[in-house]
């Protein structure tokens, strides 16, 4: 079976900014990976994850590029079949790439059909809109209440004597 996918980056501008791709449900998420840096013009040197995701685009499980972490259990992109975690009842994966630049894009699985003969996969289908030149800034959460002050407490920390800490602490 061939999955559709269609792949959204998360941007704040009104130009929506996204590609419709095609690949094997079988393909690793390796594969889907490679596609998705070839489609938007990234080069695809940089740390990527995919990250499982519900309806409400929570971010879940992470599955990474490479294993960097120091235990046996990180699942990784080139060990994954795609149709392991994305399937009509969980549709949704969440794709970051660069971690520096944090592009962040949603990946939704629109159509499951028939594979086509004579075509090759994976398929780059139909494409919307130009990729700006630097990442869209992030706005956190901490930083969309404007209420939050993190020196709330008040304390001069420059004002040793008074920072109630004993010096002997060792």
């Amino acid at each position: 079976m061939i999955y559709r996918f269609r792949i959204i980056l998360d941007n704040d501008t009104e130009d929506d900014i996204f590609r419709d791709l095609e690949i094997r449900e079988t393909d690793t998420l390796e594969d889907l990976h490679n596609i998705i840096t070839q489609s938007f013009g990234f080069d695809g040197t940089e740390m990527a994850s995919f990250y499982i995701s519900n309806d409400q685009w929570d971010q879940g499980e992470e599955i990474s590029l490479f294993d960097l972490s120091e235990d046996e259990s990180a699942r990784l992109m080139n060990e994954t079949a795609i149709n392991d975690v994305v399937h009509e009842i969980s549709p949704k994966l969440i794709y970051v790439y660069d971690f520096l630049s944090m592009w962040t894009f949603y990946v939704e699985l629109a159509e499951i059909v028939d594979e086509a003969e004579g075509h090759d996969y994976p398929n780059l289908m139909f494409v919307q809109g130009q990729v700006p030149d630097t990442a869209p800034e992030k706005q956190f959460e901490a930083d969309k209440n404007d209420d939050f002050d993190e020196f709330e407490d008040s304390l001069d920390t420059d004002d040793y004597d008074n920072l109630d800490f004993d010096e002997n602490w060792n």
